[in-house]
């Protein structure tokens, strides 16, 4: 019962402020998740913009796969993002040269009180969708609910938290919560926010031959199945002259076309086919680029820093499955994964390892034992953690190409798991021999040259996985359908994480069709890690939170993680230009191309 206890003193708390109404609030232009925006109401731009960028021509982007649906808000099939972010706006839009800060988009302001117990937006009295009609609080209930309940499930969880949903002007919305939860404002702020007469009496979920009319600065040109798709921008766009705007969306064309893998692609690049190309590979980047358009100055090379944590990438074992459901198991392949000598064969110079969640950020664990505040998130819960997150918890290190001493480690792990060789293969008790399936997309050369090196550490435990390679079609229905052992798995983190959280570790999302909690946590100390993210009242509260679902995580061995960069490596044509300012999240979202521009 002890366990429980802060969550019912908070939702107590909440009861109370609801109970005696909202303190006073006025609308702002803004809002940040700790403090006030660091921009003033009358700002002309974002401090990450030119302002003055020249405004035309095109971009040709390359991607991988392909797509069989035009609607990125539902689980079936795969759409373009690039309909999300460029065709689709929000109530507010964020600067990523902040933390976590959103300024008034199709909203001219936001209302909240000091408990965040409620959130108004009074919508702006020129925002139009592309077809000419007026964005109305009706299209902006409907969006919310519609999004909550038939769409992806990430949007599923704020929206259980809202009380009431009403209109309260000829201008405005406002949502009352239930929960606790300081990030709800931002949250619904960032909704996107669609047509109402649109999908009215429509199977959303099922909706997938239709794109959304949307109020951004591109509507769909043309596009070809699976291949290529054009996005034009809308001359008549009501939001080309905001502050928030200014600098950026400002090529009048934005073309993708579609690779069946990325050397194929990274050819195009080299013909002239594609304008850009980032790279995640520090050796190719290093050797890889010696061909005549860049020799002769057509294409340059660019390092973007950015402060954002690593966040995690790697090899995810499904803990649905038996064979990953004892931890000792999912030690045992940590163990045995020779990160050392895979990073140094296949990156050349070697990149930083990913040592948790949330490293390379102050809001990642500390070395050795958690203290303080940290400590005393986690000890409650104390039952439900593995060993290593309150003594502290550490990657091995491999001493050598062999990996003698993470073989023996890993061996060991394995007997404990009730796992023994006998014949050269891995047996159970009952002689059922360890079997298992890595499942990966085709094009992903890079985590197919890690997993053919890690197949082999493997064998050296009398363990030979099965690697399946399907198409990106086949690849998003089996892991939309958790039909996988273990599979590549990335997600990045933000310096100031909140709900996302829940989606991606939170035990309410572990068993959803189309979770991104991939690995399947359930995990009531994770959870009330999160909750502690969202009850945050100071930033001081926020990175003990995340410093302790951190430690959570990690020692959860969910993951086997590999390397990322602390910069961004693109390659383009000369004449594709951004500003000289880098944000704070450097080469992320809102970068390439909200802000770039081509140089005439």
């Amino acid at each position: 019962m002890m366990e429980h206890f802060p969550s019912l003193l908070r939702r107590t708390a909440l009861a109370l402020i609801m109970a005696t109404g909202p303190a006073i609030a006025e609308p702002q232009h803004g809002i940040a998740m700790y403090g006030d925006p660091a921009l003033p109401p009358d700002f002309a731009s974002l401090p990450h913009v030119n302002a003055d960028a020249p405004k035309g021509g095109r971009i040709v982007f390359g991607d991988e796969g392909g797509f069989d649906s035009l609607n990125p808000y539902v689980v079936r099939g795969r759409a373009p993002g690039w309909l999300r972010t460029m065709t689709v706006e929000s109530l507010l839009g964020r600067n990523y040269d902040e933390p976590f800060t959103l300024y008034g988009v199709l909203a001219e302001s936001v209302e909240t009180d000091e408990a965040r117990s409620f959130v108004e937006f009074t919508l702006r009295d020129d925002a139009r969708f592309s077809d000419g009609s007026p964005v109305t609080p009706e299209d902006v209930l409907f969006s919310v609910e519609l999004l909550g309940t038939a769409g992806n499930p990430i949007y599923h969880a704020a929206w259980r938290k809202i009380e009431t949903a009403e209109q309260t002007g000829p201008r405005s919305v406002r949502f009352t919560f239930n929960t606790e939860d300081r990030e709800l404002p931002l949250i619904l702020g960032l909704r996107p926010i669609l047509k109402k007469a649109q999908w009215e009496g429509e199977d959303f979920a099922n909706t997938t031959n239709e794109a959304p009319i949307g109020s951004g600065p591109y509507v769909l040109d043309r596009f070809e199945r699976g291949r290529f798709i054009v996005l034009r921008k809308n001359p008549d766009w009501w939001g080309a002259d905001l502050p928030f705007y200014r600098g950026q969306h400002n090529f009048d064309e934005i073309r993708v076309d579609y690779f069946a893998d990325a050397g194929v692609m990274f050819e195009a690049f080299k013909a002239g086919e594609i304008d850009t190309y980032r790279e995640t590979n520090a050796a190719r980047w290093a050797t890889a680029y010696d061909f005549p358009a860049l020799r002769n100055g057509e294409v340059v090379k660019s390092e973007i820093p950015h402060e954002r944590p690593s966040g995690i990438t790697g090899l995810v074992m499904n803990t649905r499955r038996p064979v990953f459901e004892d931890w000792r198991v999912r030690e045992a392949f940590i163990q045995a994964f020779n990160f050392e000598f895979i990073n140094t064969t296949l990156n050349g110079n070697p990149e930083p390892r990913i040592t948790s969640y949330f490293s390379n950020s102050p809001l990642g664990m500390g070395d050795g034992p958690a203290e303080g505040a940290v400590a005393s998130l986690l000890v409650p819960y104390a039952d439900h953690l593995l060993p290593g997150a309150l003594e502290g918890y550490a990657l091995p290190v491999a001493r050598d190409a062999t990996n003698r001493s993470g073989i023996r480690a890993a061996t060991q792990l394995l007997q404990e798991a009730g796992w023994t060789a006998n014949g050269g293969t891995l047996r159970n008790a009952a002689g059922e021999p360890f079997t298992f399936e890595i499942l990966l997309q085709q094009g992903s050369s890079e985590a197919q040259s890690i997993v053919s090196i890690f197949t082999e550490a493997l064998q050296r435990l009398g363990i030979t996985p099965r690697v399946t390679t399907v198409d990106s079609a086949q690849y998003v229905e089996r892991t939309n359908a958790l039909d996988f052992d273990m599979t590549w798995f990335a997600r990045s983190m933000s310096l100031s994480p909140g709900n996302e959280q829940i989606a991606y570790w939170g035990s309410e999302t572990a068993d959803l069709p189309g979770t991104r909690n991939l690995i399947g946590v359930k995990s009531p100390a994770v959870d009330a890690m999160i909750e502690a993210l969202l009850t945050s009242e100071t930033q001081e509260d926020l990175t003990t939170a995340a410093q302790a679902l951190d430690r959570a995580l990690t020692s959860g061995r969910y993951v086997i993680p590999i390397w990322f960069s602390d910069i961004g490596r693109i390659a383009h044509r000369k004449e594709l230009r951004y500003p000289e300012v880098t944000p704070l999240y450097g080469d992320w979202l809102g970068f390439q191309p909200e802000v770039w521009w081509r140089q005439q």
